[in-house]
């Protein structure tokens, strides 16, 4: 992995200032969420999104979208990507590495989300094969391009969702050039490229990168339940909390309740009748009825 050394000059002070009051000014727009469920494939479609949004969730992301297809093909647009008048915030999520073409499919969406996010973060296979996700952090050019060909043309916010750096200062560095390029918001996966889910999440290098910008910061890992929730916004200093793989597991999480691994002595639990897993199961399968996937 090349070492972020790119960094971006160009921006002038009052430009700086001007377009971090912009990023702030649209945080508190949208009423600040703190609990977001995270981008997942295949995961966070908009019934599902709307499950969480009913358990406490006060923004999601839509599933990763490939740029070019979503651009070029309005089957993929209308099979892959709905919402609705209840579905915000909402932050619609692309992948690519081709700054016209990612211009071009969020063109599509600005009317319909909060913020059109760029992943930078996919550690998977298709996207080395690709060249988008974690593996642009080896072109930090190309990375620049990306946020500034969004930040200069959408009438939405651009952010971006990135991993860590082996190497802490490499990390804030890619969230400056970040900011400098016109983000509006980052999001960090407290782990690297080659991490592994099982690893603990590294909320000091997330604290690092919130006291390095100047921008709202969200974080990503190790978000089980609610008291991992208080426990990540009070080390972190973060604007907002994301889980992915927990809310899969548990919809509700962000209502205050434990799935079975997590229920304690005298604590609400799927177990105890309140919450019943049968229950959330037929109640996403009604969603599901109630919001087929088109536009």
């Amino acid at each position: 992995m090349l070492s972020p050394s790119y960094t971006c000059n160009y921006v002038t002070d009052e430009q700086h200032l001007r377009s971090n009051e912009r990023a702030w000014a649209h945080w508190r727009k949208i009423k600040q969420p703190k609990l977001i469920v995270a981008p997942m494939y295949d995961g966070s479609e908009l019934p599902f999104r709307m499950l969480c949004r009913k358990y406490g969730a006060e923004a999601a992301y839509t599933p990763m979208l490939h740029s070019r297809s979503f651009a070029e093909s309005k089957k993929f647009r209308l099979r892959e990507f709905s919402t609705c008048e209840e579905d915000r915030p909402l932050f619609v999520q692309f992948c690519g590495n081709d700054p016209d073409i990612l211009l071009d499919a969020a063109y599509q969406v600005e009317s319909l989300c909060d913020y059109v996010d760029i992943n930078l973060g996919c550690p998977q296979r298709i996207a080395r094969t690709g060249n988008y996700g974690a593996f642009l952090m080896d072109d930090l050019p190309r990375v620049k391009s990306l946020v500034d060909k969004l930040a200069t043309n959408l009438s939405v916010p651009v952010s971006c969702k990135i991993r860590i750096f082996p190497v802490l200062q490499d990390t804030i560095n890619y969230a400056k050039l970040l900011e400098d390029s016109g983000c509006s918001l980052i999001a960090v996966h407290g782990r690297t490229r080659d991490g592994r889910t099982r690893e603990r999440a590294n909320w000091d290098a997330i604290k690092s990168v919130k006291d390095a910008v100047k921008i709202p910061v969200l974080a990503n890992g190790n978000i089980r339940h609610m008291d991992d929730v208080q426990s990540c916004l009070k080390t972190t200093g973060v604007e907002g909390v994301m889980s992915a793989e927990a809310l899969l597991d548990n919809p509700a999480l962000f209502g205050g309740f434990r799935s079975g691994e997590w229920v304690e002595d005298g604590e609400d639990g799927f177990e105890d009748g309140k919450l019943d897993r049968g229950d959330l199961v037929v109640e996403y399968l009604k969603l599901c009825e109630k919001y087929p996937e088109m536009v």
